[in-house]
């Protein structure tokens, strides 16, 4: 029998692979046989796949049915656009006021303008003026205005960063019309904000020089007063040539002096010290303050203009000082009149603050939910989850069908008792 086992031994270890392939063939053999394994699971858990594809499918339907729907309403707007100033053509035409002019040849030095006014839309108080405005308090359930603003900042969408330097503006709400009306009633809160604010260059000098210009109006309401009450006091008229020269000629070079400070104070706004315009207007100060010392006899513009004692009599003196101050202020009103309506025109020429390329209109399609995507993103999760599944079951199908793991299962259930129970209810069934 030994033999018989020896020569029997041999023959069953050859049976199963008498031609032995190469390693190379091998492994591709086996690389292929375990490909075709999986596909052949699938095959035969095709119903399982089936049917967690489709429950995903049908509960992404009814889930994108169920969403509530919200349509976004967009606005585009277009900034204003930093011009050159048109007071370069008007300078030689107004006489003094021709160093002041060249005020309006600047501009902000913004590197992005846009930037700005989207920070603009999304300030505070433009976002209150919202929430009182359309009463989005009760709309969106919030007891304070700042959660109120916060969940419509979650709404709105400002951006200013896109190629065609235009700002859109979309806001997304529950109702089409509603959402249109945000939208545009967005743009009238910046409106209303924006009358307040110097944003360009020309409205900033428009904004001085209307200070300045009821300054000096009531400046020369009161020097008028004034002339008024000594001319009544005194009972002086009138004056000779001479004297007149003289006063308006004086009061000329302190006007011109007067509106120079102006222009340097402006200047200082936004130009260095080292600055070429700046420098050459406090020199023409300089200059202007040397005429005015030479013509009356003192550098000093306090003291004014001096007739010599004797000359004049008292009340004469008195109505000088008085004609002095209404010429001067009447001078120093003309200048800041013609810079008044220069900048009025150059902001004219600028145009509004910023003008709407596209208002908003009611939205004709739903932006939220994307119904489409929903549906094949689930049914793409649900196809690659039943395919888990049906490799899962295949896998620990084949770990079951070993003997040494069957019989660890069978001991984990003697263990946990499951063994008894079955037993138990075969014995008490008839």
């Amino acid at each position: 029998m030994s033999t018989d086992v020896s020569i029997h031994e041999p023959r069953e270890r050859s049976d199963p692979a008498p031609e032995p392939p190469t390693v190379g063939t091998n492994r591709n053999d086996n690389t292929e046989i375990s490909l075709l394994d999986v596909v052949i699971v699938l095959a035969e858990r095709r119903r399982i796949i089936f049917q967690i594809t489709t429950i995903f499918a049908v509960l992404a339907i009814i889930f994108s049915l169920v969403l509530p729907k919200r349509y976004t309403a967009t606005v585009i707007l277009l900034p204003p656009q930093q011009n050159s100033s048109m007071s370069a053509a008007l300078t030689s035409q107004l006489g003094n006021v021709g160093g002041m002019a060249a005020l309006a040849g600047g501009s902000l030095g913004l590197k992005n303008p846009n930037d700005m006014f989207v920070g603009m839309l999304k300030s505070r108080t433009v976002e209150d003026a919202m929430v009182q405005r359309f009463a989005l308090m009760q709309e969106y359930h919030e007891k304070y205005p700042s959660g109120a603003r916060k969940t419509f900042e979650k709404y709105a969408t400002v951006d200013g960063s896109g190629k065609d330097s235009l700002i859109h503006i979309s806001i997304e709400d529950r109702d089409p019309n509603r959402a249109s009306e945000l939208a545009n009633g967005y743009v009238d809160q910046f409106r209303k904000l924006s009358e307040h604010l110097a944003i360009t260059e020309a409205s900033q000098r428009r904004l001085f020089f209307e200070r300045q210009l009821v300054q000096a109006k009531d400046n020369l309401a009161g020097a008028e007063e004034a002339l008024k009450q000594t001319e009544q006091t005194t009972g002086v008229f009138q004056l000779d040539s001479q004297a007149r020269a003289l006063i308006e000629s004086a009061a000329a070079i302190r006007a011109q002096i007067a509106a120079k400070e102006v222009e340097i104070q402006s200047l200082r706004t936004y130009a260095t010290a080292e600055n070429s315009e700046l420098v050459q207007a406090q020199q023409e100060l300089e200059g202007l303050r040397t005429q005015l010392g030479k013509l009356g006899g003192s550098a000093n513009l306090d003291a004014g203009l001096m007739v010599p004692k004797g000359q004049v009599p008292t009340a004469a003196l008195e109505y000088l000082r008085k004609l002095r101050e209404v010429k001067y202020n009447e001078t120093i009103f003309d200048i800041l009149a013609r810079q008044f309506a220069i900048a009025k025109l150059d902001e004219a020429k600028q145009g509004a603050v910023v003008q709407v390329v596209d208002a908003a209109v009611p939205p004709d399609r739903p932006s939220f939910p994307k119904r489409t995507f929903i549906v094949i993103g689930a049914t793409a999760l649900g196809l690659f989850f039943g395919i888990l599944v049906a490799l899962v079951k295949a896998g620990f199908e084949y770990v079951m069908r070993g003997a040494e793991t069957a019989s660890k299962v069978r001991h984990l259930r003697n263990v946990l008792g499951f063994t008894k129970r079955t037993t138990s209810a075969h014995d008490s069934t008839p």
